[in-house]
């Protein structure tokens, strides 16, 4: 039983009412939550990035070597259909059989090839092919158009997956901020652009590290388990690089000893090892058979040490991918390199994004003749992550006009990176169709700087 000196009755007892014939005053409405005001301003974000991805920018508007190489895939797939797919692989094993014949894109690259085949089905239907030599070529062939819209909408897609991903490993605080940086990524923007795979790859890879930091926090959850495994499988038959990321994923499995991100299961593991196993099911019965999808890659590998672009520009030291990102997106990098060292001390979900970037790394620069900026997309995730947070936590001695300088930080940032974007990949400093603006090669990144005339 209350007595009188507790503070509740004598507040009740107090309080005012209203006096006969009056009405009391209304309530005052509520606050708004500030979470509603961040998932506002990042939905606000994220539309700001799908349309600097949709809108057309590229200076190259010509077909660069690999985008016609997948279009004459989906050519083929045209004449032969779907369940004759291994005709295809057995005309690409007769090319390269051939000593005196170039270094080709495997056709075991199915889903990209897929993906665009369906969309040119559902679009333009049994419409052919047109001259290579038209005017507009890359904006009025049926193949051509289905590839780049493909690429276009796995870039959309790369984004909202890193801004989910984003929320659940670092809270919604983290979310504007590090979806802010990701829209305006030159990079990802550039590979939205065009015809490319590697940003349709970047989607499934970020999507199954997502994935996994989910089945590791909430173990025995078969809806996650199964997502896992099916992502695991899409990514294997996206590109022979899925064995990179599949890779850096074991290793977090064994760091995960160390630095607890979370319970590995048993049912993980078997997840982790059955849907790599199904994708290369598929792709041995696309190829024809075991010795078909053997000989595939064997004949990948060995052509590709003798392509003499390849040579000339995709090796170089260990330090490559730094050089490349650092005159690429230099402010980022540079910001993601000081987040390294002041966030993972404190935050196991920058630990786990800073050992997948180590383990693939590890294994991306070792790779003779096959390094690239474009395989770099895998990364852009970690690298904005680290570096919004070093940002807030420069910011963060400015008090009580931390939020004002932080935004103004990030808001700089995406500026820069944007302008980069116009730099590299647009006519605003180049002359249209200018090759440079197409391959993200280090000598042309040094001339679009200056650096080499």
């Amino acid at each position: 039983m209350p007595t009188m000196t507790d503070p509740a009755p004598i507040k009740l007892a107090l309080a005012p009412t209203p006096e006969p014939g009056t009405t009391a005053a209304p309530a005052a409405p509520e606050p708004k939550s500030p979470s509603q005001f961040l998932w506002v301003l990042a939905a606000l974000i994220f539309a700001v990035g799908i349309l600097v991805r949709v809108w057309p920018s590229a200076g190259f508007t010509g077909t660069g070597f690999d985008e016609a190489l997948y279009r004459d895939n989906i050519i083929k797939l045209d004449k032969v259909g779907i369940f004759n797919y291994p005709a295809i692989c057995q005309l690409f094993l007769e090319d390269q059989r051939n000593p005196e014949s170039i270094t080709k894109l495997p056709p075991t690259r199915f889903f990209y090839i897929g993906a665009s085949w369906l969309w040119k089905r559902a679009e333009f239907g049994d419409a052919p092919p047109i001259s290579t030599k038209a005017p507009s070529f890359a904006q009025r062939d049926p193949a051509m158009v289905s590839l780049h819209r493909v690429a276009t909408l796995f870039s959309c897609l790369g984004l909202l997956v890193c801004g989910l991903c984003t929320w659940r490993m670092l809270g919604l605080n983290a979310l504007p901020g590090v979806l802010a940086l990701l829209a305006a990524s030159p990079l990802s923007i550039h590979l939205g652009q065009h015809a490319m795979i590697d940003g349709v790859f970047a989607f499934w890879a970020v999507l199954n590290l997502w994935l996994l930091w989910e089945n590791l926090q909430r173990p025995h959850n078969s809806r996650l388990l199964a997502a896992f495994a099916v992502s695991l499988a899409f990514m294997v038959i996206t590109k022979e690089n899925s064995a990179f990321v599949y890779i850096a994923l074991c290793g977090l499995l064994v760091t995960n000893h160390f630095a607890k991100f979370g319970q590995c299961t048993k049912e993980l593991l078997i997840v982790g090892v059955a849907g790599p196993a199904a994708g290369l099911v598929v792709l041995i019965c696309l190829a024809g058979g075991t010795a078909q999808f053997i000989e595939i890659y064997r004949l990948l590998v060995s052509k590709a040490e003798t392509l003499t672009y390849a040579i000339k520009t995709g090796d170089g030291p260990w330090y490559r991918y730094l050089v490349d990102l650092m005159l690429l997106s230099p402010l980022v990098l540079v910001f993601a390199i000081g987040g390294t060292f002041s966030q993972i001390r404190s935050n196991r979900a920058y630990v786990y994004l800073v050992a997948f970037v180590g383990f693939s790394y590890l294994i991306m620069c070792n790779i003779r003749y096959g390094m690239n900026l474009r395989y770099a997309s895998i990364w852009d995730l970690p690298l904005r992550a680290l570096a919004a947070a070093q940002v807030g936590a420069i910011t963060a001695r400015f008090g009580r006009w931390r939020m004002v300088t932080m935004t103004v930080a990030i808001v700089c940032l995406c500026a820069y990176d944007l302008r980069q974007y116009l730099i590299f990949f647009t006519t605003a400093y180049s002359q249209p169709n200018d090759p440079s603006l197409y391959e993200l090669v280090s000598g042309g990144l040094l001339m679009k700087l200056n650096i080499l005339k």
